[in-house]
Formats: C-alpha cells, sequence, structure tokens
C-alpha cells in the first residue's frame, strides 16, 4: 500500500500543501469550512502527521527509528554504537524510541513512529508481532529486525543463529555424558529463550533423548537470584544456561549459598555477556557475539532498503565463537 503523504491529503481536499501544513499545526488563520474540509481528506486518506517539517515537504527525513527495549541498555550499547557509526557515514539521524515494560507498550511506539514519518525503522525487539508488522507496512516503511527474523515485504534481519549455538553446546555435553542440563526462563527476552529451548531439544532429540530442563520463573519470584536460592537447595545439574550474564551471575551466588562449587559441581554458561563479566568472579563462560556488527550490518542494510538495493540479503547471519572461563571445565 502506497504511503499516504501531504500532497495526497492536500490533492484529496482541493487545497495548497501550505493550507494543509496550517491546519494540520493548529493555525487559526485558516477559514473553518477548509479546516473541516482538510481533515475530512485526512480522515479519509488515514493520513498521519508528520512531525518532522521537512519530512512533510520532501517525503525524506533522513531520520530512522530506533526501537530497543528499556531494560536492554546494558547489552546493547554495543550494538547502538556500531548503528550510529554506519548511521553517520551515510548522513542519516538515529531517532530512539524505548519500550518500557508495564509503561509503554509497542503499539504506542509504532504509533508514535507512523506520525515521525521516519525513512525505516530498525527494531531490537522480540515482541514485534504480525499486526505490528502490517500497521508498518501499510505505510510502506522499511525494517530491519536485530536479533530475530519475521518473514515479510520489506523486512530484513541480521542476527546470531541461538538456536544453533545451543544446539552444538548441549551436544558437547551429551557427548561426554551429562545430560542433565537446564535452561533458565528470561522474561525479558522470551524469543531468544524460545530458540536456546528449541536448540537443546533438537541436541537430545538427535541423540535419543528428550529435553525436560526447562526452568521457568515463577511469577511471584521477583528475581532469578531469589528463585535459584530456594530452587538450588534441592535440584543438582551438569550444566545451567542463561541468556544474559546476569541470570548466570544469579546461578553462580545461588550455588554459592547452598555449598556447590563451580565448574567442580555444576557448570555455567550464558549466551550474552557484558562489561560485568568481566569483573565476575568467576567469569562466566559465554559466546562472543559481534555486538557492534549486528548495529553497523543492520544500519548497513537499511541504507540498502531505502535505495531498493537488497536482492537475497533479507536475512543475514553472523558468527559466533564460544569463549570457555572460569565456569566450565574445558
Amino acid at each position: 500500500m502506497k504511503r499516504v503523504t501531504i500532497y495526497d491529503v492536500a490533492k484529496e481536499a482541493g487545497v495548497s500543501l501550505a493550507t494543509v501544513s496550517r491546519v494540520i499545526n493548529g493555525s487559526n488563520i485558516v477559514k473553518q469550512p477548509t479546516k473541516e474540509r482538510v481533515q475530512q481528506a485526512i480522515d479519509k486518506l488515514g493520513y498521519k502527521p508528520n512531525a518532522i517539517a521537512q519530512g512533510l515537504a520532501l517525503q525524506k527525513t533522513t531520520t530512522i527509528g530506533l526501537v530497543i527495549p528499556e531494560a536492554s541498555f546494558t547489552y546493547t550499547g554495543q550494538i547502538i554504537n556500531g548503528l550510529i557509526d554506519v548511521a553517520k557515514i551515510y548522513n542519516y539521524n538515529i531517532m530512539l524510541h524505548t519500550i518500557t515494560e508495564g509503561i509503554t507498550d509497542i503499539a504506542s511506539v509504532i504509533e508514535e513512529i507512523i506520525k515521525s514519518h521516519v525513512d525505516g525503522v530498525i527494531m531490537y525487539n522480540e515482541k514485534l508481532l504480525a499486526p505490528e508488522m502490517e500497521t508498518l507496512s501499510n505505510y510502506n516503511i522499511p525494517i530491519v529486525l536485530i536479533g530475530n527474523h519475521i518473514k515479510g515485504e520489506n523486512v530484513c534481519s541480521v542476527y546470531v543463529d541461538v538456536e544453533k549455538a545451543i544446539f552444538e553446546l548441549t551436544t558437547k555435553y551429551l557427548e561426554e555424558g551429562k545430560d542433565n542440563i537446564a535452561i533458565i526462563e528470561d522474561r525479558k527476552n522470551h524469543y531468544a529463550c524460545r530458540q536456546m529451548v528449541n536448540g537443546a531439544s533438537r541436541a537430545f532429540k538427535a541423540k535419543g533423548k528428550e529435553f525436560n530442563g526447562y526452568l521457568p520463573i515463577p511469577q511471584e519470584m521477583r528475581t532469578s537470584y531469589a528463585f535459584l536460592k530456594k530452587w538450588l537447595k534441592d535440584h543438582r545439574y551438569d550444566l545451567m544456561i542463561g541468556n544474559r550474564d546476569s541470570q548466570a551471575m544469579a546461578v553462580v551466588n545461588a550455588a554459592r549459598e547452598n555449598g556447590l562449587n563451580i565448574p567442580d559441581d555444576m557448570e555455567v554458561v550464558c549466551f550474552i555477556d557484558t562489561k560485568y563479566n568481566s569483573m565476575m568472579r568467576p567469569q562466566i563462560s559465554s559466546f562472543s557475539i559481534p555486538s557492534y556488527d549486528l548495529g553497523a550490518v543492520s544500519m548497513r542494510v537499511m541504507t540498502k532498503l531505502l535505495q531498493n538495493e537488497v536482492e537475497n540479503e533479507s536475512e543475514i547471519e553472523l558468527s559466533y565463537l564460544f569463549t570457555p572461563r572460569q565456569t566450565t571445565k574445558d
């Protein structure tokens, strides 16, 4: 569907661009009958007023909307740095939108994006679902997803294969005779958590076994640590895997308080780590994720989308590397 512009509204209402702009901005110099005619055209066409004056006139703002959950700032810093560095090269501005659990939902952010008339949207958020995708598509807004991928027209993905990484890790432990493996729920990233469980399940199935080690955090528990401190009193594992290093840190601390030695009694791995892992003792074994490249490549793909240059690059997978540290034996 063609994006409705201020030109379409002016044509429908039979007035000038300047008149439409005045009505949108609440000017008092436009006569009431004309205002009503313009408003009727806006309602009929479904036009979303553009908050950026330059964009109103040119249909091009050189601005990209970036959407990330506020809770993910700790581990998206390098992603944002890579994205901004490439945006500067191509003279694009970044308009940041954050989603705060329980305060700002994805629907309201999508509405803000449409109103601001950005040229494209880059999203680091696994809660973007079909309805939101359809809404953006209706306005012909190019989308690049970081970390996960939903196929659709004018949509590209840049990601690391979480499922494959956990499949390989789990297979290694199974071949060592260690099959008591747990994956901890990550309330902040359900998509990554599902991918981790899928990877472990595939590895178990390949060995003729069934994976039953998914460990959900009860709703009444405010933190992973609070739950694990009680859970590990009566439960033992060969390996516990968390999505983020903060979860893995909770495992290590809870294990210690229950008399477990890491890694002799139990090994611990996280998928994503941050600068805080270097401060932790023992340092947690994790996967090295090219965070900066995720941002840089995503922005470069966006520039190609805007120039209609994307052909067979709608899904770009970046590599990872497992980095053993002090919470695993090898």
